[in-house]
């Protein structure tokens, strides 16, 4: 078994580097426990201000096409076809939604190593993937932070038990994961990191795999 250094925890700096333009949600992985209420139930961010894109959303049709599924779908496959001239002619196209293919990008890195993270070596595509991302159309915090509380509550009822939950703050979600990332506490390539991974991956909305 490789070593926690050698784990998935460069796919996921990868995956946070290819969403640092969204502010939806605060790219930051989380260092504590669960953002639940005190009464067991789940948190909320219904009364969140200026963070939650989702009070934009009743204006979309003002700001034009650029902002919607199709102009996202558009750039990432000009990150995607950067990716291929640049990095490998086998990066893997994004999903119909325009999210990227998290599950085919972490087997093409294993077998290429990190020149395939991030925006490829050296930042080749950087420019194409923060327009990409700039793109994305807004998100339901509320259920996204649902979503990874799902998801972080599946992956240690299948044994990875310091996988932490995600958190609110200020209206945004902080992903769960590893609870020192810095210094990787949790074997991401071991095969009960992998077994919990593919027990729980329809837990997360489309969009988040690659986000906690």
């Amino acid at each position: 078994m490789r070593s926690p250094l050698r784990s998935r925890s460069g796919s996921r700096g990868a995956r946070l580097a290819l969403l640092i333009a969204v502010p939806a949600l605060a790219l930051t992985t989380a260092c504590g426990g669960a953002a639940e209420s005190s009464d067991g139930g789940v948190a909320s961010v219904s009364n969140a201000p200026s963070t939650d894109r989702t009070k934009d959303s009743a204006d979309s049709s003002q700001a034009g096409p650029a902002k919607g599924k199709s102009a996202f779908y558009d750039a990432q496959m000009k990150f995607v076809q950067c990716m291929r001239e640049k990095i490998t002619k086998d990066y893997p196209d994004p999903k119909l939604s325009g999210y990227l293919d998290w599950t085919k990008i972490n087997k093409l890195q294993d077998e290429m190593g990190n020149d395939v993270a991030k925006a490829g070596r050296g930042g080749a595509c950087k420019n194409e993937m923060q327009k990409a991302m700039s793109l994305e159309p807004p998100r339901d915090t509320q259920k996204d932070y649902e979503s990874m509380l799902a998801h972080a509550k599946c992956m240690r009822a299948h044994g990875v038990s310091k996988f932490t939950n995600p958190q609110l703050q200020d209206g945004s979600v902080i992903p769960g994961g590893d609870p020192n990332p810095t210094s990787p506490e949790i074997a991401q390539d071991s095969p009960a990191y992998k077994q919990a991974v593919q027990a729980c991956k329809d837990k997360l909305l489309d969009g988040l795999d690659g986000r906690q």
